[in-house]
């Protein structure tokens, strides 16, 4: 298996809403990287993305001018598999969650890459052993989940399949690190890992809420954002259970517990919200109507956040 110190080029399959920031991400700690799109449009949308979010970070002093180009220059746009898997030593990828279009990709890159090379994968939550199934070494696959937007977001959580190496568990954790971000190794694969079932385990009981009108749309988002959202960036849910004890909280699950959503199928609500074509952001109508200059400020507000933090973590400063 490559080392750490072995890997210079990073074949980054997929530009789009993640390829693109990953490729960020690598180019910017002086990795080649080798950015596989389809089509030479898709290589050109991907780069427009590349230098408007360097723009972003330039204007909030994450990065100079002299290492916005250095950093470009380690990008290079290709549209074939085999010209992105070139000199490869490690594999990102990020195309469709579709597992036969993966599966598809990982076959073809065991054609142009030896097993040494990690093959890991940006999937949000498809099992990596049932992705890995396909390859004739399933020991060098692994999942790195990327948060969205990568070049904000610091958490790659790193999950092993059944057959995956330690090695590979191990080495992936490291070139995570050394890129700047947050690895976390889970212990076993599961489905969603274990951000997307916490996010998705606090959206099942927020819809329910509504469902049950409880409280408004607007009541339950404002209710996180002034209570456990500003919390939960200093403390986790089970470090605040220990800061509150562990007896209060006991009770209060003992009671409330039953009263929770407990839903197997997706909600209702948003299923209604579906059906009727009203997909949220991207419609304009969801569970709100969107404005464009109401999306303009929460989008640019959540940036402006998630840049502060970044800022904090470069300073060095621990929570």
């Amino acid at each position: 298996m490559k080392q750490l110190k072995d890997i210079k080029r990073i074949c980054n399959l997929g530009c789009g809403t993640m390829g693109f920031g990953t490729a960020i991400a690598f180019a910017q700690n002086g990795y080649e990287v080798n950015m596989f799109g389809r089509k030479d449009a898709s290589i050109a949308r991907a780069m427009r993305n590349i230098h408007a979010t360097l723009d972003v970070m330039k204007a909030n002093d994450l990065l100079t001018e002299a290492e916005e180009k250095e950093l470009l220059s380690h990008i290079h746009g290709v549209t074939s598999i085999e010209d992105a898997a070139k000199d490869a030593d490690f594999v990102l990828e990020s195309v469709a969650e579709d597992m036969d279009v993966k599966q598809y990709v990982y076959g073809e890159l065991e054609k142009y890459l030896g097993p040494d090379v990690i093959f890991a994968t940006d999937s949000s939550g498809l099992l990596p052993t049932e992705v890995a199934s396909v390859l004739k070494h399933p020991e060098r696959f692994v999942v790195a989940h990327f948060w969205n937007p990568p070049h904000l977001i610091p958490l790659v959580e790193v999950v092993p399949g059944e057959k995956t190496s330690q090695e590979t568990v191990d080495i992936t954790w490291q070139l995570m690190e050394k890129i700047g971000k947050k690895p976390v190794a889970l212990l076993k694969e599961a489905p969603g890992f274990v951000g997307n079932r916490l996010q998705f385990a606090l959206l099942r009981e927020a819809l329910y809420c509504v469902q049950e009108g409880i409280a408004t749309a607007e009541a339950v988002d404002l209710i996180c954002k002034y209570s456990i959202g500003r919390r939960l960036g200093v403390t986790g849910p089970l470090e605040t259970a220990d800061l509150g004890g562990l007896d209060i909280f006991y009770n209060i699950s003992a009671y409330l517990n039953a009263d929770l959503a407990d839903d197997k199928e997706g909600s209702a609500v948003m299923k209604k919200c579906v059906d009727e074509g009203n997909l949220g952001a991207k419609t304009g109508t969801g569970l709100y109507q969107w404005k464009p200059e109401e999306l303009d400020h929460i989008k640019k507000t959540r940036e402006e956040v998630l840049i502060e933090w970044l800022k904090k973590d470069k300073a060095g400063q621990k929570f």
